[in-house]
């Protein structure tokens, strides 16, 4: 069953951000995940939800994300993410119709 990130993302410091957006997609791409959507404005229709930026990485299942998050090489990376943003992330499984 597939699995999928869902990050909601406000940049604070959009220099140092540009760096963990180059380097990411290299340890996605590690792990069989695909962008679906990335950093997306989106439109609250329903509740009190404000998400700034929205990020939806696709994986073949739980474990590769689950791998994707625990990369050792790609913890520097997650760092840089957590200095320059603020972030929410989820994890859930799902099917693509």
């Amino acid at each position: 069953m597939n699995a999928y990130l869902i990050l909601d993302i406000e940049i604070h410091d959009l220099n140092v951000f540009q760096t963990y957006a180059a380097e990411v997609p290299a340890y996605v791409k590690k792990h069989s995940g695909r962008y679906v959507v990335l950093g997306a404005e989106a439109e609250a229709i329903e509740g009190n939800w404000k998400p700034q930026r929205l990020v939806v990485i696709e994986f073949p299942s739980k474990e590769n994300a689950q791998e994707f998050l625990e990369d050792p090489d790609a913890q520097t990376v997650f760092g840089i993410r957590h200095q320059s943003t603020t972030s929410k992330l989820i994890l859930v499984e799902g099917c693509m119709s």
